[in-house]
């Protein structure tokens, strides 16, 4: 729950600025979550393993009550699929950032359309804040001064939308294919000026009466909102390295690898069997199924060595085993093959 002591002065001072994070490659979520709470406390790492434990619940919710356990189909869809929470962009799903929102502030995220929500007899402005998603990308909109500001972190600087036009705008998302999601509570937090890089705090002063306004002519959402257009002037080549380093930095923030399968009996159906030569010297057998993702292999290794970043090499002349969760042992011929397990 989040604090309300501070003092009538302080909260005065810190209404009188609006906190801004912009677009770092693909983690909007984590934008979208710190524009609403008005303080730079959500990281990516954070996130990441909120979802990690959100894939571990429900995997383990399936082992308990699917039919045929951890061996079920359902069961190693799912597996194969990799993280329902996360991709390896910085994508979080709508869980990840409820749980991130009820944990630290005891705060609900319902979707606008939900049924028990009071539109009918509390007015939408009364709302303190609202997420808005489409196509992986999440954006805030939040009551801050008695006014509302879209902080779509896409955006050079936070922009005014009237109290008047709020409900039309927030339909206007919905017909333009956004899922909207709302604050419940009847106040959030207010901007905590002692967080966040300087360039994303923004005074009242500077932003009211230089935002244009046209209280009678809706935003063209479907115009506003992809959260790469930032990049949009980027070489293709910057564009990959920034991928790849929040890649990194995801899996080292988590640094914990996919929940492991149990190993299978040998002689069952669809075993294949492993050879690994680790970076110690020691060599290891160990059983998989024909079709588990090759990213299961790489778990296990990740377990073995307790490292996260690692590379797997097998054949002759040693190629690169792909970290791929749509491809199978079975379609890398991985059985009876010698691995060997380096780390970066």
């Amino acid at each position: 729950m989040f604090n309300n002591n501070n003092s009538e002065t302080t909260n005065r001072k810190n209404n009188d600025w609006i906190y801004h994070e912009r677009q770092e490659a693909a983690l909007c979520g984590q934008h979208a979550l710190n524009n609403l709470i008005q303080s730079s406390v959500f990281t990516a790492g954070d996130l990441a393993e909120i979802a990690h434990q959100l894939d571990e619940m429900e995997l383990t919710y399936m082992a308990v009550n699917n039919e045929g356990g951890v061996r079920s189909k359902d069961y190693l869809r799912r597996l194969n699929e990799g993280s329902g929470n996360v991709d390896e962009e910085g994508n979080f799903s709508i869980q990840v950032l409820r749980a991130a929102l009820q944990q630290q502030y005891d705060l609900s995220l319902p979707s606008i359309g939900q049924n028990d929500l009071d539109f009918g007899t509390r007015d939408i402005t009364s709302y303190p804040g609202f997420v808005c998603n489409r196509s992986s990308h999440w954006f805030t909109i939040r009551s801050l001064g008695n006014k509302f500001w879209n902080l779509n972190s896409t955006l050079e600087k936070p922009q005014l939308i009237s109290n008047f036009r709020l409900a039309a705008e927030l339909e206007a998302l919905q017909q333009s294919g956004y899922a909207v999601f709302v604050i419940t509570a009847r106040e959030l937090p207010p901007p905590d000026r002692t967080t966040g890089l300087s360039q994303f705090w923004w005074h009242m002063s500077d932003l009211v009466g230089k935002n244009t306004i046209n209280k009678n002519k809706t935003t063209d959402w479907n115009g506003i909102g992809l959260g790469r257009s930032l990049n949009d002037g980027k070489k293709k080549k910057e564009l990959s390295t920034e991928k790849e380093m929040l890649q990194k930095a995801l899996r080292a923030s988590m640094m914990l690898p996919k929940m492991l399968p149990e190993e299978p009996i040998a002689n069952s159906p669809n075993v294949v069997t492993i050879q690994f030569r680790f970076p110690n010297g020691t060599k290891h057998r160990r059983r998989f199924l024909s079709q588990q993702s090759i990213d299961i292999v790489y778990s296990y290794c990740q377990v073995e060595t307790n490292e996260f970043d690692i590379e797997l090499k097998y054949g002759f002349p040693p190629r690169i085993l792909n970290n791929n969760n749509r491809t199978t042992v079975g379609d890398a011929n991985l059985d009876g093959e010698s691995i060997q397990v380096l780390i970066h």
